[in-house]
């Protein structure tokens, strides 16, 4: 498949990626209705105050988006420096440069927003920082191989959300970015930090504030805007400065809200396909007493 069907789609130039984009929207929301089981439940509990009309549209929107998404993601098999410096710009990067020359590692903390992928592709460009990933290993060990080249091609490292040891090492050996995605479901066997997210209970993966608190790591808020079909504006923003002085999920509250409130601007470039809420806060009160 990747040889006959992704490889070579990946070759074509954007505009005729887009043609396939349209009907592959065409194809997911009419016709085989991609998971818009879960995409219309989780719009519906997220904006408990908005029509069905609202809904749709907003449904409407984030699957069109979807579908560029994953041609872009296609095209990141070949994509060339030129061309990924060209459509994903970055702003701010002085507040990152600042602790660079300060000598301090960072903790970056980004979500599954408008094009994640290409965007962190972008980052080992851009970044003084040793730019590093934590992300989770597909199951699929052939394209594992082929998505780990291409994500990491353009200086970003990867470290698989289960190596905490490697995370933490290279907190003490060189001046690092360490990226986060702070929207992930958590595993079930993880602690986590419970907050109102969306207006749902949600569980909030604590890897990244436990990493930011025990190092004293600068956590920075990464936030992608989408400047036109295939362009991005990556944003840096200072969420907290020395998060050893912050309460216990002070700093999880923090990028929370943060990224909430970018969902509440423009909903339709999350994704909304991700079976978010699978933890309930219920079960995970019960469990701790009968511990």
């Amino acid at each position: 498949m990747y040889y006959l069907v992704l490889k070579p789609i990946s070759l074509l130039p954007f505009f005729i990626l887009y043609r396939i984009s349209d009907l592959l929207y065409l194809l997911m929301f009419t016709i085989f209705s991609y998971r818009k089981k879960v995409v219309f439940k989780n719009l519906k509990n997220s904006f408990p105050d908005k029509s069905k009309k609202e809904i749709k549209k907003i449904a409407k929107l984030f699957y069109r988006h979807f579908t560029d998404i994953i041609l872009e993601s296609v095209k990141n098999f070949s994509i060339n420096e030129r061309t990924l410096r060209e459509r994903v710009t970055f702003k701010n990067l002085e507040l990152l440069q600042k602790y660079y020359d300060q000598k301090r590692s960072i903790v970056v903390i980004g979500a599954h927003y408008n094009n994640w992928e290409t965007c962190g592709m972008a980052l080992g460009l851009h970044f003084s920082h040793k730019a590093a990933g934590v992300y989770a290993p597909l199951s699929n060990k052939f394209i594992e191989s082929k998505t780990f080249v291409s994500r990491s091609q353009f200086g970003t490292e990867l470290i698989p959300k289960s190596d905490v040891k490697k995370i933490y090492n290279y907190c003490d050996e060189t001046l690092v970015a360490i990226v986060f995605a702070s929207d992930q479901s958590p595993t079930f066997n993880k602690k986590v930090f419970w907050t109102r997210f969306l207006n749902q209970d949600t569980a909030v993966a604590f890897g990244a504030e436990k990493l930011a608190v025990e190092k004293n790591l600068p956590v920075i808020f990464c936030n992608i805007l989408k400047e036109k079909r295939g362009y991005y504006c990556v944003e840096f923003e200072l969420l907290c400065e020395n998060p050893k002085s912050t309460t216990l999920g002070e700093v999880s509250e923090m990028h929370t809200r943060r990224l909430e409130k970018e969902i509440f601007k423009t909903p339709q470039y999350w994704l909304w396909t991700h079976k978010r809420w699978k933890r309930k806060k219920e079960k995970d009160m019960l469990k701790e007493k009968m511990n």
